[in-house]
């Protein structure tokens, strides 16, 4: 169960097992209790409804104090005022080294609040006095904190990571006057644009399973932990296998109601339900300081990180707008050195560098007497391959320029368009694959239970070898290609389905004596002698065909016309990495990702009410002539 605790939103794991940045506090709960005393309140909200909150107060009232605050779904542990923890998870130590008073929330319908819970409740028009939502329990908060507390300063800081990221961007929508500064982190921003469940029209059904911990009936308040699923293997991969066909999800896995996958049954592609619950049309005119955070391996939410921050740029470029990409996984800045992921290392502690030097500055500002500014910057970013941090004036960066990358035959990638006068349809026209859905390609090698947090920057030799994915790369570079931006992939492409995914990756193809005769910073030894040949994800996404015209308009979900040549295009998130001199760009092409993504049954047809014996086999094909240049868009610096 060690890998399941892990990938459990890192804001939702117990505050014990979470490290933050700051002074190290002791292995126990005696240094915040000797400076903080503790206190549990109900706080009323314009409705009626109460919620929990719990409350630290420093010790030192010679001085008033700004408050931190995050509120949260997954509970304010330890429960009880004369409970402490040794940290308080949520919240780095700094702040309460710095003497803040520290605030944790339970939002409404969960765990010790009163009323009901909803699944990223949407954003309401305040017709009324008594309209609710989470901007205005937000707002209610504030409000009584700053009356009722003493030694307050009248400011106020949130924060939170993954699903607390979400609570955080309300706090910034119609913000209270003392809510100076926020920090979405790892923000759900929209969870059928892209963020945590969605990509492209595709179901993460790894994902899905957290409902099998989240989101069970709640009768009434209670402080009982919910308990992790066992799914009786540590092997995901056969875990889902055997629960086969989404039809079953709710009789073999949610035993009973949870009412967001009954949402999500009901609305499987775009609609005004999803539109209800984006937050990306409210971030305009933000009043507090923005400091947005995400990590470029982030496979749950980093698509609301860098889109919240965009749509706050676009309609304010003036504010006090930031944005940070470190090289984490899901909220990894909040709780390890982030000196590596999986077998690549960074070169430092990233994360205790992202604290000192970006986070707690930022904060300190905005609600500290006589602290300076933070450093100039508009996007704190981290550049793999050459593992250092940059603070640009823009993100994208201004400089970086369109440059196509294109699939050639002979399983060759080139900077160069294919020549005309090959006929569509001839000979080395296109490459071919078998993609059977009864034997999926797996998302990583590794045998993991939920999903494996490494798999973005995992070695792909495995997908490779199989003959169900296309290999395509170019020759060791001469010079360095430094990335920058999204990555569009716009593929011509045929199937022998009616429906059919399309999965792409792009890969840095380290040299094969890497690390034997050099010295390298990637990281410790021994990992650089096992990099010879690594084939490290840089990033990788799915299309599902049926939306490939427009997956925000459901009357355009089309099938496609078996052998038909169909264009394909989709957007994969940023990247900011360099291939460096003797590396290989490679791009993989595959059907399957499983089970991060669930299975397509290749026909065109609602997967949520498909049977086991829907899924079949089906030939694709991917063109690269000039008539049909398949090709990935980057940006790239000079």
């Amino acid at each position: 169960m060690r890998r399941l605790a892990l990938i459990l939103l890192l804001a939702a794991l117990p505050a014990a097992a979470l490290a933050q940045a700051g002074p190290p506090a002791p292995p126990d709960s005696g240094w915040f209790r000797a400076h903080y005393t503790k206190m549990e309140v109900m706080i009323p909200m314009r409705d009626g409804v109460r919620l929990f909150t719990s409350i630290y107060l420093p010790r030192d009232t010679t001085r008033d104090h700004p408050i931190v605050m995050t509120r949260t779904p997954y509970g304010c542990f330890p429960y009880g005022p004369d409970a402490f923890p040794p940290r308080l998870g949520y919240i780095p130590d700094a702040y309460a080294h710095e003497g803040m008073i520290l605030v944790t929330q339970d939002v409404r319908g969960r765990w010790m609040s009163e009323g009901t819970f909803e699944d990223v409740r949407p954003v309401v028009a305040h017709r009324t006095s008594k309209d609710v939502d989470e901007t205005t329990d937000t707002w209610d908060t504030v409000q009584w904190l700053i009356t009722h507390l003493p030694h307050t300063n009248g400011r106020v800081g949130v924060r939170g990571t993954s699903y607390p990221g979400f609570y955080a961007e309300m706090a910034a929508i119609d913000a209270h006057p003392a809510v100076k500064v926020v920090s979405p982190q790892a923000p759900v921003t929209e969870w059928m644009g892209g963020d945590d469940f969605f990509h492209h029209g595709a179901l993460l059904e790894s994902h899905v399973l957290f409902f099998d911990f989240f989101g069970h009936p709640r009768p009434h308040p209670t402080s009982v932990r919910e308990g992790f699923p066992d799914f009786g293997t540590p092997d995901g991969y056969a875990y889902v296998m055997r629960i086969g066909a989404l039809s079953h999800m709710a009789s073999r896995v949610f035993h009973d109601s949870v009412a967001f996958w009954d949402s999500i049954v009901a609305h499987p592609q775009w609609d005004s339900f999803w539109a209800a619950r984006s937050a990306i049309p409210h971030l305009t005119h933000l009043k507090p300081a923005m400091l947005w955070v995400g990590g470029w391996f982030d496979t749950e939410n980093l698509w609301g990180a860098l889109h919240g921050y965009a749509a706050a740029q676009a309609h304010d470029p003036r504010a006090a707008n930031r944005l940070v990409m470190g090289p984490w996984s899901h909220g990894e800045w909040n709780g390890v050195p982030g000196d590596s992921l999986g077998a690549i290392g960074w070169g430092s502690p990233t994360t205790q560098f992202y604290a000192d030097s970006i986070e707690i500055p930022f904060f300190n500002h905005y609600l500290l007497d006589s602290q300076p500014a933070p450093r100039p910057f508009q996007a704190a970013v981290f550049e793999t391959g050459r593992n250092r941090w940059h603070f640009l004036g823009a993100w994208p960066p201004r400089d970086a320029r369109p440059r196509d990358l294109f699939l050639r035959a002979d399983d060759s990638l080139a900077f160069t368009a294919p020549p005309a006068g090959r006929a569509a349809g001839g000979g080395g026209a296109y490459d071919q694959y078998v993609s059977d859905p009864r034997k999926p390609v797996p998302y990583t090698a590794e045998i993991t239970q939920w999903y494996d947090p490494g798999f973005m920057v995992e070695d792909q030799r495995f997908a490779a070898r199989r003959p169900d994915v296309l290999v395509y790369r170019t020759p060791p570079l001469d010079s360095a290609v430094t990335v920058a931006g999204p990555i569009a992939v716009d593929f011509d492409v045929s199937t022998t389905g009616t429906d059919q995914d399309f999965v792409v990756k792009l890969i840095d193809v380290f040299p094969d004596d890497f690390g034997l005769d050099r010295e390298f910073s990637y990281g410790r030894p021994p990992r650089p002698a096992r990099l010879g040949g690594y084939e490290m994800l840089v990033r990788g996404d799915v299309l599902r065909g049926k939306f490939r015209d427009d997956p925000e308009q459901p009357s355009r979900a089309a099938p496609f016309r078996p052998g038909v040549v169909t264009p394909i295009h989709f957007q994969m998130n940023d990247i900011y990495h360099t291939f460096l001199p003797g590396h290989r760009i490679m791009v993989q092409v595959q059907s399957t990702w499983f089970p991060m993504i669930d299975r397509n049954t290749g026909r065109f047809q609602d997967l949520y009410t498909a049977r086991d014996a829907d899924f079949r086999a089906t030939t694709q094909r991917i063109y690269h002539t000039a008539r049909y240049p398949s090709h990935l868009a980057l940006r790239v610096e000079p």
